[in-house]
């Protein structure tokens, strides 16, 4: 008998005796270890599917050949240090450092190339000659970097240039020591591993140096370099957005394990970049103001600071500190004059910058008289220059949050159809030239400058019941109500119209609404009244605006009413619309629909009574195999389909909380209602916090067990067999997160609500921010609504497949790309991609297939409805809410406010 069965209690006798302890170890207890967690790891790929007609189709995956296998990259430290021995901590200078040791040493180096990411890593294919080098290396000029902070201005007769000759600032040196240590080597092997479905930390490493190259061949020709993308600069591909801001295209390029061998996948990309040329033109812009004359100056110094400016004549580069307090006409400057008094002391006078341009070095100065001046300089000694003769350089990035008007600008000029897309690309790969990359041909590596084909297929539609049992048919990914009805009419009734000062022929309106939905099978009784906005608080805060409606409201209703539908002045954006949604929802539990009348027309109307209908309980239209219960596999056993996303805040706003969302769906076997759960969590924090929220031994206070009860009373007192969770927003380097974090605290959820009952799992996570694209071969237009691929450009092992469900209409269609992470159901490829493709039909806001599946849609839909309501909070209570510490040293997160018994079950997100 194996002892090892034994715990030691019944039969101490069997076991030998322990082995003395040595003097130097503490004995551990043995019990304290707890049972080891099965850590999941993404799910393999079970099979093709076969269904639908399958199509050619090119992508702009280009194929990879490695001819090498056998030898290492070596992976070298790098530390840079001024000849003073201080280390260099601005970045920019190393990649010009790094070329000059290149050129200066090449001996030493024994002639080897090497791939270098600008900051502290370098690599080489094959070793150095020793583990450790030391170099040093002179450069005749730093200043000119991309990003200098601190170099004093020169250029003859400046302010400074005769302190420099005197005092030789040591970030003036220009002789600097190069570090080269041995870090690692990573085996070539590891690719040709990771392309048999092996990843390793070998193979990322291996592939990290792969893009370091591609980096490297950008930044020698002088691009700008974001993660994996990189803009030339060349005004051809500057588009203006306005406020100062111009679009600017380039290319995003990374290297892709896939089923069939390692491609290089290059699609178009665009980033931000401030207006290059005159400081004072880029003002102008920004703040939209007629004349420099005209700019708030505060938010100017804001705006400008960090930014590199050129200055005229002398063309020296530096990075702009601030302004200067006076205008340039009033702020002086001590200036030491070439003459000596009798002592042999250098003379110094006071003198006014602009009296020093204008008179000293001759230099006509137009209008920078009444302006501040920049100040290039330390705090303790500025250097100031007039605005006009300050140019800003070309491709430094801009990275606040855009204006909605500058989004919509961008979003335009950023369009390409798919032909013309495809011919940018095959460009971007002559213009590259990546055989001439030296280090690419050291690896043995060569790339295709052909787009991969590979075999699409064609989903049938799914088929769709109306109203009376009419089949709706669904053409080229989209279907119109045209003489047909809805399949289940709520009631409007107990309403009324309240109207913020919107121009517009109300009781037309709602005289056109009442026909239309008697024409689609929604009744809709005459509204109780039309609520007006006293003119008095019209140009109030959008908070007071929407109490004072409130108590109109109150004071003139006989009881809450069941349906509120708001007319809003502006198109976009309106700042009443979270106050709004919040009183409703959260205070009185009224639904509500916001519309701005602009162009109101039957269509209009339509889909205006679509999220009204679904927001009020009904359904628009439905899949028929929900309605003769045929889905595969979800129709036999009940299923939960939850959508989980996560919204954060913009870039410029770091502090704001982020939302996270889940909806499920209810009913079952509906897979087209859902319901929503909404909760704040930390700034920026990707996982969901909230799923499993123990609070004491009775209670769980999660987001999960809200949606199982939820699912359990609607769907007649069952629980769910099957929960099939589809998961937004998440990068693979998250997937073990989804699968070990989250997946881990929804299964606690479930156990905490009963001990005894396990349901089977799918996890299905969806991207839309990646770039990979699709396109007909020989047809301008792009691809059919319902072409899915799960072969070839897919992952060489895990299970994952693209899916275009939806007609792109404009600029080039971005499929959507699914990883089956989980799958205890035992789906066969076919049904489960069947499955997606049926949950992009079912939702109830337009009459389109959409991009992504509904539960992921909504989930989004709730989170950004919900974090309106948020921005306006923190406005009102002055951000206090910041300050409050939570355990753990956090700021403390505002709690999402809850929604009223009464539409917390309704798709108030619709």
């Amino acid at each position: 008998m194996d002892p090892n069965e034994h715990n030691g209690k019944e039969a101490p006798e069997a076991l030998p005796p322990p082995p003395p302890v040595p003097p130097n170890v503490t004995p551990q207890k043995a019990e304290i270890e707890p049972v080891k967690k099965v850590v999941r790891v993404p799910m393999a790929r079970r099979g093709l599917g076969t269904r639908g007609n399958k199509v050619p189709i090119l992508t702009n995956h280009f194929k990879v050949n490695v001819n090498k296998v056998d030898g290492h990259f070596f992976h070298y430290s790098v530390a840079l240090f001024y000849e003073d021995g201080r280390p260099v901590d601005g970045k920019g200078v190393g990649r010009k450092v790094l070329d000059r040791v290149h050129e200066t040493y090449d001996t030493e180096l024994a002639g080897k190339e090497f791939a270098y990411d600008g900051e502290k890593s370098l690599f080489t294919v094959g070793p150095l000659p020793r583990n450790k080098l030391e170099f040093t290396v002179v450069l005749e000029d730093v200043t000119s970097s991309r990003n200098n902070g601190n170099a004093s201005p020169g250029g003859h007769g400046s302010p400074n240039e005769s302190d420099r000759k005197r005092l030789r600032r040591p970030y003036q040196s220009k002789t600097f020591k190069v570090e080269i240590s041995f870090a690692a080597k990573i085996p070539m092997q590891a690719i040709a591993n990771a392309l048999r479905g092996q990843e390793s930390e070998n193979s990322q490493e291996a592939f990290r140096v792969l893009d370091i190259i591609l980096r490297q061949h950008a930044a020698k020709q002088g691009c700008l370099l974001v993660r994996q993308s990189f803009f030339h600069n060349d005004p051809r591909n500057f588009a203006d957005v306005g406020g100062g801001v111009l679009g600017c295209r380039g290319f995003h390029s990374s290297f892709r394990t896939t089923q069939s061998g390692l491609s290089l996948n290059i699609d178009v990309s665009t980033t931000m970049i401030i207006q290059p040329g005159p400081v004072a033109d880029f003002l102008v812009a920004n703040q939209n103001v007629k004349d420099p004359f005209s700019l708030d100056w505060a938010k100017a110094k804001r705006t400008l600071k960090n930014l590199r400016v050129k200055t005229s004549p002398t063309n020296q580069e530096y990075k702009i500190t601030g302004l200067s307090e006076k205008p340039c006409r009033e702020q002086t400057f001590t200036l030491k004059q070439k003459i000596k008094d009798e002592d042999g002391e250098v003379q110094t006078t006071e003198v006014t910058v602009y009296d020093y341009f204008v008179n000293h070095r001759n230099i006509n100065l137009r209008f920078s008289a009444d302006l501040p001046c920049i100040n290039v300089g330390k705090p303790k000694r500025p250097t100031y220059f007039p605005i006009e003769l300050c140019s800003l350089v070309s491709l430094q990035r801009y990275t606040k949050a855009l204006s909605s008007f500058q989004r919509a600008s961008l979003v335009e000029k950023s369009r390409q159809k798919p032909q013309e897309r495809m011919s940018v690309l095959s460009n971007a790969l002559k213009i590259n030239n990546y055989d001439a990359e030296p280090m690419l041909r050291s690896c043995g590596i060569s790339i295709s400058s052909n787009f991969t084909q590979v075999e699409g297929r064609v989903l049938p539609t799914p088929k769709l019941k109306v109203g009376n049992g009419e089949d709706l048919f669904a053409r080229n990914g989209r279907w119109n109500f045209n003489n047909k009805k809805v399949v289940d009419a709520s009631k409007i009734e107990r309403w009324a119209v309240v109207n913020f000062s919107c121009r517009c022929d109300v009781r037309n309106l709602v005289r056109d609404l009442m026909k239309v939905g008697e024409m689609k099978g929604v009744a809709i009784e005459p509204p109780f009244d039309v609520f007006e906005e006293n003119p008095q608080f019209r140009r109030a805060p959008p908070l007071v605006r929407v109490e004072k409606m409130f108590e109109d409201i109150q004071s003139k209703l006989p009881g809450p009413p069941k349906f509120l539908l708001c007319l809003l002045p502006e198109r976009k954006n309106s700042d009443i619309y979270g106050p709004w949604k919040r009183k409703n929802l959260s205070d009185f539990g009224v639904v509500t629909q916001c519309l701005s009348p602009t162009r109101v027309n039957d269509q209009y109307l339509t889909n205006l009574l679509l999220k009204i209908n679904a927001k009020l309980g009904g359904l628009n239209s439905v899949l028929a195999g929900e309605l003769s219960p045929s889905l595969p596999v979800i129709s036999k056993v009940p299923t939960l389909i939850l959508g989980m996303d996560v919204s954060h805040g913009s870039p410029g706003q770091s502090d704001i909380p982020s939302i996270a969302a889940v909806v499920s769906s209810r009913q079952w076997p509906s897979i087209s209602r859902y319901r929503a759960c909404v909760r704040t969590q930390s700034p920026k924090v990707e996982m969901i916090d909230n799923l499993y929220k123990r609070v004491s031994d009775a209670e769980d206070d999660g987001i999960i067990r809200e949606l199982l009860v939820d699912f359990y009373t609607s769907s007649g007192k069952r629980k769910p067999d099957q929960i099939i969770i589809f998961r937004d927003g998440v990068s693979e380097s998250q997937f073990n997160q989804v699968l070990n974090i989250e997946l881990n605290q929804i299964i606690e959820a479930c156990k905490f609500l009963d001990e005894k009952w396990s349901p089977k799992f799918v996890v299905i996570v969806a991207q839309k921010n990646h770039h990979t694209k699709f396109f007909q071969p020989n047809a301008p237009e792009n691809v059919q609504p319902g072409t899915i691929i799960d072969n070839k450009v897919c992952h060489p092992k895990n299970n994952d497949f693209y899916l275009c469900a939806h007609a792109g209409m404009i600029g080039t269609t971005r499929p959507t790309h699914y990883h089956v992470l989980v799958d205890e159901v035992g789906y066969s490829a076919d049904d489960l991609q069947e499955l997606v493709h049926s949950l992009s039909y079912v939702y109830q806001r337009s009459t389109t297939a959409i991009s992504v599946v509904a539960p992921i849609c909504y989930a989004h839909l709730a989170a950004t409805q919900l974090g309106q309501w948020m921005k306006f909070e923190d406005a009102s209570e002055t951000s206090s809410s910041h300050n409050g510490i939570a355990p753990g040293g956090a700021p403390a997160v505002t709690p999402m406010p809850k929604l009223k018994e009464n539409v917390r079950n309704s798709m108030f997100f619709c």
